[in-house]
């Protein structure tokens, strides 16, 4: 169960970062109240995790990971926005390291 809150706080976390690149600075109501209401879901599914049992290193490092990968990509696929190969390595070098994280901390 703790996954399944993590992937929905990554989600919410994911919906309200691309609403705020459409808030243009909270000028616009709808975009902002996304943003305002993504992030508050995004910390309590976040939370929901923690309290399942989830290690704060390893859900804060998928959620920071897959998070910036997501929204990178979407920028890209939908904003037309540009991501270098370094960006690209960038990326892949943190995803590794979460990963990292998480194996060395199984037992």
């Amino acid at each position: 169960m703790q996954w399944i809150f993590l992937v929905g706080a990554i989600a919410a976390e994911v919906f309200a970062t691309t609403s705020l690149k459409f808030s243009e600075g909270f000028t616009k109501l709808l975009p902002s109240i996304f943003v305002v209401a993504g992030y508050a879901t995004a910390f309590f599914l976040l939370s929901q995790s923690l309290v399942r049992g989830m290690d704060l290193g390893v859900a804060y490092g998928l959620w920071a990971a897959l998070g910036v990968a997501l929204v990178a990509t979407i920028g890209v696929l939908f904003l037309g926005e540009s991501l270098t190969w370094v960006q690209t390595g960038g990326i892949a070098l943190v995803i590794a390291g979460v990963m990292a994280l998480e194996m060395g901390g199984q037992h």
